[in-house]
This record gives structure tokens, sequence and C-alpha cells, in this order.
């Protein structure tokens, strides 16, 4: 069982909001421009927003989805 089983698994990550990613996303990014971390705080902090980015992204694609298929719908009728 290694880490990329773990991947697989619906974490906290899964149930936030867009919002609250987003909010969180803002917050590691003004940690990291304020400086004064250290290196492993700073790698910790920087892996963290890649994931809430992803959270983020997913959210957008999904409602670009829905907005698709809304304005089909719209055409074919």
């Amino acid at each position: 069982m290694g880490p990329m089983s773990d991947e697989k698994k619906a974490g906290p990550d899964e149930r936030l909001s867009y919002e609250q990613a987003r909010a969180e996303l803002a917050s590691v990014v003004e940690r990291l421009e304020a400086g004064g971390t250290s290196l492993e705080e700073s790698l910790a902090l920087w892996e963290r927003g890649e994931k809430l980015a992803e959270v983020c992204q997913r959210w957008l694609d999904g409602a670009r989805a829905r907005i698709d298929a809304a304005r089909r719908q719209q055409s074919d009728a």
C-alpha cells in the first residue's frame, strides 16, 4: 500500500466548496509572499496551494460543463 493508493481516496479536500478552497488558497499565497518561512514550510505551503488550485479547477470545470449543457438544451429547443 503505497502513496499512489492513498491519492485515490476522497479526502477532506474533496468536500471543500469552491469558496473555501479559494479563500484558503489566497491565504497560502499571502503566507508565501510574506516570506519568513523555512524552505520546508514553503514547500509544504506550495504543495497545499497546488491541491487547493486543483479543487478550484474541478469546480470551475464542472460549472463550465453545466453551462455548456444548458446552452445546448436551449439551442435544441
